[in-house]
């Protein structure tokens, strides 16, 4: 027994050291990770740092007390010539961080050090087109996978250890101007994902996949009178309804190539068992030659995640003439008892919804300068100031182009791609702004597939000499503007707050600031050394607190940015990650 007793006590030791050296094997993400992202520290699961997209964070060891003693931990340099803009915001699992690059490349480093774990390059073909630079927004995490869409419209899903391709999918066709730049987000198992390419005629649409096998398993599009389909496990599709009613705000055919780009992604609330995707332009540009509220463009639609049908949507610029999007993030939070969401619209009102129903509870501006419309009436609606949409071409003296106004905000919108986050600890949204107009015109315009479809010309020009970019805390209770934090160049970074009183921003000129989220003092800065055009991020590690974020100047600014654009030409670009914890 005595022997026995001793080999059994040596096999268990032996056990013990083996289990010590041998690398842990983690399990893999499950939905409930997800659903509870926005409550746990030590990892970042999805975009919006939680699948409501409020992008606060309980973190609070970084705090207004200590904050000017953050310093770089490490940064990864996105490396070679591909550094065009980053707008990706990262994910933490696990030790390790995944961040996408331009031109669809992904990279996982160790969270802690910075060391490349691994690097995929995806192929693009040479006839992609997106439309405003070669950007991409950030990965999805499931099980074992690390999933991203490329701007050639498919779906890639990698092994999160060895970066080796699990299963591929095609979105759409990337020769008919789909693309796709959105971080894709989870919901009940699905992998749920939109499409880019509104200003090629393209048809917008949300997709729900499996997110272990990329096979379908419903799509909803977002423009009226196309039909929804559900797949069983073979692939077989069946029709699951029209969206809309064919016709009925759309007059012709033009709803067949009407645009409503789903091209930002979307949000999920567990607690209505919904998710909300932005849409974004009719098309074309020219809205003379598409009468009618065009619906699902420039609209929230909200989409039950287990049947694919829209339970409500609402339209914050129908017949939009301007290039309003809807696509910006509708990010859900609790009010007066109710389940509500918030949304800064790209036409420049801020809207209040609620996140069951859609029912409109209140809208203001979050910008200064409102100039297409008067105001909203009592549903929420734009009263419009007709002098202000573009002229019709075809009663112009040429019939070549239509008459010239000048319409605030510019179609780069009061607020676009980058995400606002919310603070239940103050109850404000923290919203990146932009003041600036355009001159604006309509052309004639046929489709043509693959071509631009716009029938419309534009100049971006400025209103303010003293400013252009400004982070503002806005009160959805109230409307108020609580405060503002001014910036010369456009803001086109996201937003983050924490528990710790912070919101922290990041600007073109290449800062990443920090500021008190109650008063808009700012209290830290560093220079990134070129501008910052994603949003921040927050975990915790081995008990440090570490902030990051993504920098690399790009985007549409510089390439569709008018007499803004020569403005802020002497910004520099480049491509690298950064990640900061708090000096010793």
């Amino acid at each position: 027994m005595k022997g026995l007793r001793n080999s059994t006590l040596s096999g268990l030791l032996i056990a013990a050291f083996a289990a010590m050296a041998a690398p842990q094997v983690m399990a893999g993400v499950t939905d409930r990770d997800i659903e509870n992202d926005a409550k746990t520290t030590g990892d970042v699961l999805s975009w919006g740092m939680g699948t409501e997209g409020q992008r606060y964070s309980p973190l609070d060891k970084v705090n207004l007390n200590n904050v000017k003693n953050l310093v770089p931990a490490w940064s990864f340099s996105f490396g070679g010539e591909k550094q065009r803009g980053q707008e990706s915001q990262p994910l933490v699992v696990n030790g390790k961080m995944f961040v996408t690059g331009s031109y669809s490349r992904l990279f996982a480093l160790d969270a802690k050090t910075g060391a490349k774990l691994w690097q995929y390059e995806h192929r693009l073909p040479d006839g992609i087109m997106p439309c405003c630079d070669v950007v991409n927004r950030g990965a999805a995490v499931y099980d074992n996978l690390v999933i991203f869409s490329t701007l050639d419209a498919q779906l890639v899903a990698l092994d999160q250890n060895t970066g080796k391709v699990v299963w591929k999918e095609k979105i759409d066709d990337y020769q008919a101007g789909y693309s796709n730049t959105a971080a894709p987000i989870i919901a009940k198992g699905l992998i749920l994902t939109g499409v880019s390419g509104g200003e090629f005629g393209i048809v917008g649409r949300v997709e729900a996949r499996d997110a272990k096998t990329g096979k379908l398993v419903w799509v909803r599009p977002t423009v009226e009178g196309h039909m929804g389909y559900k797949f069983d496990a073979a692939g077989n599709k069946t029709e699951i309804g029209v969206s809309g009613t064919t016709n009925a705000t759309w007059q012709g055919d033009l709803w067949k190539t009407g645009g409503a780009a789903t091209w930002l992604g979307g949000s999920y609330d567990p607690k209505t068992g919904l998710a909300y995707f932005g849409t974004g332009n009719p098309a074309p540009w020219n809205s003379h030659l598409r009468p009618g509220d065009n619906l699902y463009s420039c609209s929230t639609v909200a989409i039950d995640v287990a049947t694919g049908q829209i339970k409500w949507h609402f339209q914050g610029t129908p017949n939009d003439g301007w290039d309003y999007d809807g696509v910006n993030e509708f990010v859900t939070f609790d009010m007066n008892g109710k389940r509500m969401g918030g949304k800064a619209d790209r036409n420049g009102f801020f809207y209040v919804l609620d996140a069951n129903t859609g029912k409109f509870e209140r809208g203001f501006p979050f910008v200064k300068k409102i100039t297409w419309a008067k105001g909203l009436d009592a549903a929420g609606k734009p009263i419009y100031d007709p002098a202000n949409r573009p002229g019709d071409p075809s009663k112009g003296a040429d019939g070549k182009k239509g008459e010239v106004v000048f319409s605030a905000p510019s179609f780069l919108g009061g607020k676009n791609q980058m995400p606002m986050a919310y603070s239940p600890d103050t109850g404000l949204f923290y919203v990146p702004a932009n003041e600036w107009g355009m001159e604006i015109w309509n052309e004639p315009i046929t489709y043509k597939k693959g071509a631009a479809y716009l029938g419309a010309g534009f100049t971006i020009k400025t209103i303010d000499d003293k400013y252009i970019g400004a982070l503002r805390a806005v009160d959805p209770k109230t409307g108020k503007i609580v405060w503002e934090v001014t910036n010369n160049a456009p803001l086109w970074g996201g937003v983050l707050t924490t528990k710790g009183g912070l919101v922290f921003w990041g600007t073109p000129e290449g800062y990443l600031k920090a500021a008190d989220a109650k008063t808009g003092k700012e209290v830290w800065s560093f220079q990134t050394g070129t501008g910052v055009v994603a949003p921040p991020i927050t975990w915790e590690q081995d008990g440090e607190q570490y902030i990051g974020v993504a920098a690399g100047w790009g985007g549409a600014v510089p390439l569709w940015g008018g007499d803004v654009a020569k403005k802020v030409n002497y910004l520099n670009q480049g491509g690298s990650m950064w990640v900061f914890k708090l000096h010793k």
